[in-house]
């Protein structure tokens, strides 16, 4: 090998073998006084990339626990708030029930409904009153949706008693009853107030459904039990139009309108009529008169229908006009000609024999009458039967065997739409993982006396009360559990975020994290190439000065 001492190759070598083994060293060193084998994105560059997304995921699900935690607590506060409004409500039901006890006086439903204002006055504080970091939980409006007002105390009022009772009492006094097709209750007809009240309509062919039409024109002041103002209150008109609706459905319908509008007027009395056309100068002849010369009024056919019943009763037949009912139940395709011949073994062979009687006696039958008294005339009560005295509120009871649910045995009952009345919602959106999806929508919906309906709770009218406190008890209950079911979601995202942010960890533990046992071995081994470099440079250097014992 030849001598030069311009180049010295082997120093040069031996100078760049001891720079990589003292660099190793530095990167081991480091690696191991840190505890992480990344320390600069040179190290591993991929295994960085790797590592930092998921430290940014870590991160974000460590502060998305934060966020579920707090939601925990707003829902444990929700909940008792709900808690207290439903046992105000309940209370609340208490009072009604209490209000409905028929020995109560006025005064005393006074009483009850001082405390029932006070109650739903806490609920209100209760509902708006709820909150959490500074926040109201609930819903703040006090609309109960867009409800028409008018209009659902109509329909409470129907399916509180007015279609029972009135149902049970068409059956008790007619024997006659639906044949389970669906009655369709409609809020949008009108001739204007003071026209034609209520009607039915529909036909008598299988399967077909009626319609109940109410005018909401007439209609509009539900603000007693009966509705209306006395003496013909809304539940006597119902009453009225029921008879139609069953009749139409149970018997062949084709009768004299006298006969149609008289039976119906009969169910819950019109002393009332015969007494205001009596003042206004017509005759009780005159009133015959007009129904057995072809004509029609409400009043002649309410006394026609009267004097038929007790003509009835006195020929034998069992339950007067409810037995005539019957056999035009049992012969659906009767008229009344065939009908009166057969139950009156043919005393009466037609109706123009009951309408010669009634021509002959009407007068007076009208003259006995007892119009003075509180009795409204109904069938089966003081006046008609000897029954018990039923004035003009008291005629028709206040439900009947019905349900709110399913007011009518016989009938399918379709309620129109009168608006959403789901009450406001208040939205909250929460953060419940790293992603920008990760989100859970949460619904509250105001829980104030008004958005539940019972800002005008009244318990003098139990029936309607119950149906209100019943749908309200049924709205706090349904935001309860849904409150109940967010705890569940936010439980369950909580232990998803607990394990996916473990199983991160233990990855980036395994990418990032210095192997302590193997890093040393290999700390050991450059350090031992780090010396010998060193000593194998220390010998490079001094090859040079063997040119020199050449020139000695």
């Amino acid at each position: 090998m030849s001598l030069s001492i311009n180049n010295n190759f082997l120093s040069l070598n031996a100078q760049r073998q001891l720079a990589e083994h003292t660099n190793e060293v530095t990167r081991l060193v480091s690696r191991l006084s840190s505890g992480v084998s990344i320390a600069s994105a040179a190290d591993d560059p991929a295994g960085q990339a790797i590592t930092s997304r998921m430290k940014s995921q870590v991160t974000g699900m460590r502060e998305a626990m934060r966020s579920i935690n707090d939601t925990t607590s707003m829902l444990q506060v929700a909940d008792s708030a709900l808690s207290n409004i439903n046992d105000g409500l309940q209370r609340l039901r208490e009072l009604a029930v209490a209000s409905g006890n028929g020995s109560y006086t006025a005064s005393d439903r006074d009483t009850l409904q001082d405390e029932a204002n006070q109650i739903l006055s806490q609920i209100t504080l209760t509902g708006n009153g709820a909150s959490f970091n500074h926040q109201a939980i609930f819903s703040q409006e006090s609309r109960s949706g867009n409800v028409d007002e008018k209009k659902r105390a109509v329909l409470g009022s129907l399916r509180a008693g007015w279609l029972s009772a009135a149902e049970d009492m068409v059956q008790q006094y007619y024997g006659l009853q639906g044949d389970g097709v669906t009655l369709k209750i409609n809020l949008d007809t009108t001739d204007g107030q003071s026209g034609v009240l209520a009607s039915v309509t529909g036909s008598t062919a299988p399967g077909s459904a009626i319609t109940l039409n109410v005018d909401m024109a007439d209609f509009s002041n539900i603000s007693t039990p009966d509705g209306g103002a006395g003496p013909v209150f809304d539940d006597r008109v119902v009453a009225h139009e029921m008879v139609h609706a069953i009749m139409l459905r149970s018997t062949s319908f084709s009768f004299p309108q006298w006969f149609i509008e008289g039976t119906a007027e009969l169910i819950h009395g019109a002393d009332e009529r015969v007494a205001g056309a009596l003042a206004g100068g017509q005759t009780a002849q005159g009133i015959v008169d007009t129904i057995t010369g072809g004509g029609f009024s409400y009043e002649g056919g309410y006394v026609a229908s009267r004097y038929l019943h007790s003509r009835l009763k006195a020929m034998g037949v069992d339950g007067g006009m409810k037995g005539l009912m019957t056999y035009l139940h049992a012969h659906q395709a009767a008229n009344l000609d065939t009908a009166l011949n057969a139950v009156t073994g043919g005393k009466y062979q037609n109706t123009a024999d009951f309408m010669a009687d009634f021509a002959a006696d009407g007068a007076s039958f009208i003259g006995n009458m007892n119009l003075t008294n509180a009795d409204t005339g109904a069938i089966g009560g003081l006046d008609a039967d000897g029954g018990p005295s039923r004035d003009a509120r008291s005629v028709v009871p206040p439900s009947g065997a019905g349900t709110p649910a399913q007011p009518l045995r016989n009938f399918k009952v379709d309620y129109p739409d009168i608006g959403d009345a789901e009450p406001p919602k208040r939205r909250v959106q929460i953060q419940v993982g790293a992603g920008a999806g990760d989100l859970v929508d949460m619904e509250f919906g105001a829980m104030n006396a008004s958005a539940l309906g019972l800002a005008d709770l009244d318990l003098h009218n139990p029936a309607v009360a119950l149906m209100r406190i019943d749908d309200a008890l049924a709205s706090v209950t349904a935001q309860r559990v849904q409150v109940g079911a967010y705890s569940n979601r936010m439980d369950a995202a909580a232990n998803t975020n607990q394990t996916t942010s473990m199983s991160l960890e233990a990855a980036r533990s395994r990418i990032e994290d210095a192997d302590y046992a193997g890093t040393a071995v290999r700390l050991t081994r450059a350090q031992i190439l780090q010396q010998a470099a060193s000593a194998m440079l220390s010998q490079a250097n001094g090859e040079p000065r063997a040119v020199l014992a050449l020139l000695r």
